[in-house]
């Protein structure tokens, strides 16, 4: 992984907290990387991220990771607000409409492994824009393989499981901010199963219940 600098100025200091313990992963939703690095890096966009990742692996660090990158926006995740303050965020090169290449997963990969390991962030840990923020956020988006990092121990490893509660009480103690129940809904999708429509159903239900289980056993393993 090439990490050349190119500081965004974008950036201030974390509030309230001593260190990171949440990696939030975007697309940039713009043409081409070139574009979402001058954008990050803009003073009058008063946006950033702590890293970006082309679609060919190229990995650039814009913030340095103790600072409070300006990424996340307005949403909260497991009840706690300003996300930013708490969090790393990597911005993959993608205008969203199309797969991520594999040379950038790769480095994803390796970059996640390095930032999981120096701030000791757990697989659980690892959430998309759309998780903290449903329906002003859809990124990563439908196309992100979120099982490809959880087979790897990168992101949380989810199967179903059976569910005693309903949806909304599960996504609750998941981490999802107040939403209507639809917009809630969407973004669990999103996340653990993109190919699945409709109305709520059985295997949302099943999917909430093993991402708890998960959870319960990430948090105590």
């Amino acid at each position: 992984m090439s990490a050349p600098t190119y500081p965004s100025p974008n950036h201030g200091e974390r509030r309230g907290v001593q260190a990171p313990d949440l990696i939030v992963i975007h697309y940039t939703g713009m043409a081409d990387c070139a574009a979402a690095l001058a954008r990050l890096c803009d003073p009058a966009a008063e946006v950033s991220a702590h890293w970006l990742i082309d679609a060919d692996g190229t990995t650039q660090r814009l913030v340095p990771e103790h600072r409070r990158a300006w990424h996340a926006g307005a949403g909260s995740w497991q009840g706690r607000a300003d996300v930013n303050s708490r969090s790393i965020g990597i911005e993959l090169a993608n205008p969203g409409d199309r797969p991520f290449p594999e040379p950038q997963m790769a480095a994803l990969e390796e970059l996640l492994r390095a930032i999981m390991a120096r701030w000791a962030i757990p697989p659980h840990r690892v959430i998309g824009h759309s998780d903290m923020a449903p329906g002003r956020k859809i990124d990563p988006g439908p196309r992100f393989d979120w099982a490809r990092l959880a087979r790897r121990g990168l992101a949380l490893a989810v199967s179903a499981a059976p569910a005693s509660q309903p949806l909304d009480a599960m996504l609750d103690a998941i981490g999802y901010p107040a939403a209507d129940p639809a917009t809630r809904l969407a973004a669990f999708r999103l996340r653990f199963c993109p190919w699945n429509g409709g109305p709520e159903n059985d295997t949302d239900r099943q999917l909430a219940a093993g991402a708890l289980r998960a959870l319960a056993m990430g948090e105590t393993g």
